[in-house]
């Protein structure tokens, strides 16, 4: 059974394909059988059928193809600089109205809806960026969407890696070994670094301290591209100090020590416990779901030797392991 046939460009022409038409070339023809699993061919103009025999197919001429592309690709270039032309005309007598500098134009704070209008945001900014990309990635997006987020991004990451700029990340511990999150760093080529927190703030993006963005809702599809220094300075201050209070991931990993028989997950579990949290609570707070939290709340008890709830929390204060916790 043979491989289906991916769309793609014809500047990206298949391997498939390349090798029928070099074949034709030489040849002069191909059954039309053979195109059958390389449709592209046809489609992008690069064989057409014999006119004394349609079963057959003959090549067109390279530099035939290569001009009916480049006139095409310019015709495309020649729409798009009449619609710049259009956009210039309509947009003028407003901006003679408003009356405020180029530089007054951009919004301090502008709102973004929608993944494609968030994602295009972000990869404009990230463009224009040299020095540094700081962000905080809760690792809340699943399914589909993860990965089609995850795609985007790290053509832009290596992009901006490219032109020497570093790029610094804040994870949850949970995900301190996830194979994914892992190998996406083995294929990041530059000065890139990763490190972990029980807890973390919403997911944040900052590049080169002049632009963030941050959620505007719940699921995403809201979010707020922030240029006001002050506020971006708060961001950039937030990041700096939960970076120091971080365990370092990427490219060195550093393991976080047991303190009497008690795994720093549990330590952190613990906290929130004294604190009054729910073990939903708890299992938010700290990226696990609520059996796995639960199930780390049962060792903290058989660990500490609690018979109920209430004697757990009196456990955890009397056993000082909160005091000790490494800082």
């Amino acid at each position: 059974m043979t491989a289906p046939h991916l769309a793609h460009s014809v500047e990206e022409l298949c391997a498939a394909g390349s090798q029928l038409y070099e074949r034709a070339l030489r040849e002069g023809r191909v059954p039309s059988g053979e195109a059958e699993g390389v449709p592209c061919l046809v489609d992008f103009g690069l064989l057409q059928p014999a006119l004394e025999d349609p079963v057959l197919l003959e090549p067109v001429a390279p530099v035939v193809v290569l001009h009916r592309l480049l006139r095409g690709s310019g015709e495309r270039i020649a729409d798009e600089r009449r619609r710049e032309a259009r956009l210039a005309a309509a947009f003028e007598p407003l901006m003679r109205v408003d009356g405020r500098t180029a530089g007054a134009d951009m919004p301090m704070i502008s709102v973004l809806s929608g993944s494609k209008r968030i994602n295009q945001a972000i990869t404009e900014a990230m463009a224009l960026a040299s020095g540094e990309l700081l962000t905080v990635q809760p690792h809340t997006h699943t399914g589909e969407r993860r990965y089609q987020a995850e795609a985007i991004a790290m053509d832009r990451d290596q992009a901006l890696l490219d032109r020497g700029a570093r790029i610094r990340t804040l994870y949850q511990h949970t995900v301190r070994h996830s194979p994914t999150v892992l190998a996406r760093y083995e294929q990041l080529k530059g000065d890139v670094e990763a490190r972990s927190l029980d807890e973390l703030t919403d997911r944040l993006i900052v590049t080169d301290r002049t632009v963030a963005f941050i959620p505007a809702d719940k699921d995403g599809s809201l979010a707020l591209e922030v240029r006001h220094p002050a506020l971006v300075g708060y961001f950039v201050t937030t990041f700096d100090r939960l970076w120091r209070l971080a365990t370092p991931m990427y490219p060195e990993a550093v393991r976080r020590p047991s303190l009497k028989g008690v795994t720093p997950r549990q330590r952190a579990i613990a906290t929130l416990l004294v604190e009054g949290h729910t073990d939903a609570a708890v299992a938010e707070r700290l990226g696990l779901n609520v059996r796995t939290a639960r199930a780390h709340i049962a060792k903290l008890a058989e660990t500490l030797g609690s018979e109920s709830r209430a004697q757990l929390g009196y456990l955890i204060g009397r056993s000082g392991i909160l005091d000790d916790r490494e800082r």
